[in-house]
């Protein structure tokens, strides 16, 4: 595995053990896999980014953070993937999502109605509980349910498929290093 590539760009783990917003973690932090290169850790750290990435709340590297201590991923791994829906592939990301969201519960995906248009009209002016209320079942249902489902499977995904490249790795590496040895000695 391309361990040195992971290693140059990984911060130092004392300097994230002390970062304040990550402090209500306390002794955590110390576990040995939140910051190892390893197998499990790596894959682990993939599927808790992954679904972190998908999840549509505001800050979500804390959550990808929480989600690496508590299932012991590697945690700068976890919170680097959240960056995958950075604000310029955020909206195309997100629309995917609600039109899956739509498709699984069977609404139809852009028919939103009219009572509803005037009132997004005016979000930026007066937002309110109403305004929520109204937009809750047209388009944030589907949307919630779709950013889910898609952290869900491409959390699964990554995880899967770091186990399978892992082990592949290895495998390459030792039928390299067998064929290296059979050949010096020829």
């Amino acid at each position: 595995m391309p361990r040195h590539l992971f290693k140059r760009y990984m911060p130092n783990p004392q300097s994230i053990r002390e970062h304040k917003s990550l402090r209500f973690l306390g002794t955590l932090m110390h576990d040995p896999n939140l910051w190892h290169l390893n197998r499990h850790s790596v894959a682990r750290a993939m599927a808790m980014g992954l679904f972190a990435a998908f999840v549509p709340i505001p800050m979500q590297m804390l959550l990808a953070a929480s989600l690496a201590v508590l299932v012991r991923g590697n945690l700068p791994i976890s919170v680097g993937l959240v960056w995958l829906t950075n604000p310029i592939t955020m909206p195309p990301v997100f629309y995917c999502t609600y039109k899956l969201g739509a498709w699984i519960m069977q609404v139809p995906a852009g028919q939103i109605g009219e009572q509803v248009w005037p009132r997004i009209a005016h979000i930026f002016d007066e937002p309110s509980w109403e305004l929520i209320q109204v937009m809750w079942k047209p388009i944030l249902e589907p949307f919630l349910v779709g950013s889910l489902v898609c952290g869900v499977l491409v959390g699964a995904c990554g995880y899967v498929l770091t186990m399978l490249y892992w082990r592949w790795w290895v495998q390459h590496s030792w039928d390299k290093r067998r064929a290296t040895r059979k050949q010096r000695a020829q």
